[in-house]
């Protein structure tokens, strides 16, 4: 089922804003973890991490379901179809897996800004758990990234499910 234009652009949009700016939400969220993880200074640490979880509840989580949904309504609502083309295909199995990943590490994130909230973190007090967050911040930025060359190069391919719904259609 193809949508109208007017509906088809206002789902775009939609696609696009919350997109970019969870890309842009995700790339705070890495500046704030490199900033609690390295900083010295004990106020700037505690904000650090209490801004992270925040921004990751209210901010990265709805922009990132937003962008899934919007993203399939996307697919399924124009020519280029969930499952008729590769890039379309690993654009959302990229995106449901950043999403993923980014609801699991909630907890962990809640964790250490209970910490950072209650005590003072030292360089040494939860080093991995707060690497973990840089690294899993920067990683997502990377496959936020992945994701929107794909949606503007458009890298030829067909599944073969494409391949069988375009010859029916000839």
């Amino acid at each position: 089922m193809i949508m109208l234009p007017s509906i088809r652009k206002l789902a775009l949009l939609v696609h696009i804003i919350s997109t970019v700016s969870w890309i842009g939400a995700v790339a705070v969220f890495l500046a704030l973890s490199i900033s609690g993880l390295n900083s010295q200074d004990n106020h700037i640490v505690r904000a650090a991490y209490l801004s992270m979880e925040l921004t990751a509840r209210l901010v990265i989580v709805p922009l990132s379901l937003v962008s899934l949904l919007s993203g399939l309504v996307q697919s399924l609502g124009t020519k280029w179809g969930l499952f008729h083309h590769y890039w379309v295909l690993v654009k959302f199995l990229l995106t449901l897996l950043a999403t993923i990943v980014l609801i699991l590490q909630l907890k962990p994130i809640s964790y250490i800004s209970d910490i950072a909230s209650n005590t003072t973190l030292t360089s040494d007090n939860l080093l991995e758990a707060r690497l973990s967050l840089v690294v899993h911040a920067g990683g997502g930025l990377l496959v936020l990234l992945a994701v929107t060359i794909l949606s503007v190069y458009k890298p030829r391919g067909m599944t073969r499910y494409g391949w069988h719904k375009r010859n029916e259609q000839s």
